[in-house]
């Protein structure tokens, strides 16, 4: 688990493919103290294992499904990526909770600055925006953002400085992928109100509205 605040940037050293997979070798910007061989790193917001560790360079194997369902793929030697490592259960959840499962990619579609913000909008599959709100919480490459509008293709946010500066975003430009986690709490919702439709009173729908939080001895 993670939190979408991220430590710093790594930057890809070599790439090792094997079929459908890969195996990345990374050089990470900052200490890698207290770090070991099994934990998990996220990698532009992809949880991935460290196989290898020798000071600040680490290794991770990609299976074919991330290959497939993140960006990871198109990466190169040089390139610069997004590093947190996984949430220990002392420490301060300042983002919010970020599996590193990544749902899909999206694509930057507009860039702009707004006095010290940078303003930008993906656009994204209608799958993955469904579970998207105003003001509600999104990671982009492993960082945490505020949703500051969404329509059912796009989503837009605004970001400061430090966040431009500490991770790949600032370097972003239109047409770029971002690999999307949307909010673990909004899909478990959908599935749980789904299901509690289809169950049940002979098969017939069930809505979850006032009258059956009432019935359900929610309200009074």
């Amino acid at each position: 688990m993670f939190t979408g605040i991220i430590e710093g940037q790594g930057s890809i050293v070599a790439i090792g493919r094997s079929g459908q997979a890969a195996r990345l070798e990374i050089e990470a910007g900052f200490d890698l103290d207290g770090t070991g061989v099994g934990d998990s790193i996220a990698v532009n917001g992809a949880c991935l294992t460290a196989v290898t560790l020798a000071g600040r360079r680490f290794a991770v194997d990609v299976s074919p499904e991330t290959m497939q369902r993140t960006t990871l793929g198109a990466l190169r030697p040089g390139d610069k990526v997004n590093l947190e490592r996984a949430l220990r259960l002392s420490d301060r959840l300042d983002g919010h909770l970020v599996t590193g499962h990544v749902d899909g990619t999206g694509t930057l579609a507009e860039r702009r600055t707004q006095a010290n913000a940078v303003i930008c909008r993906f656009r994204v599959p209608e799958r993955l925006a469904r579970y998207m709100i105003a003001k509600g919480s999104v990671a982009v490459d492993g960082i945490s953002l505020t949703i500051n509008a969404c329509d059912s293709g796009s989503f837009r946010v605004s970001i400061i400085p430090h966040t431009a500066v500490i991770t790949t975003i600032g370097q972003k430009q239109v047409g770029d992928a971002v690999n999307i986690e949307t909010d673990i709490i909004g899909k478990y919702v959908e599935k749980f109100t789904a299901a509690g439709r289809a169950g049940g009173n002979g098969g017939k729908d069930r809505r979850l509205d006032l009258d059956f939080l009432a019935q359900k001895g929610f309200l009074s």
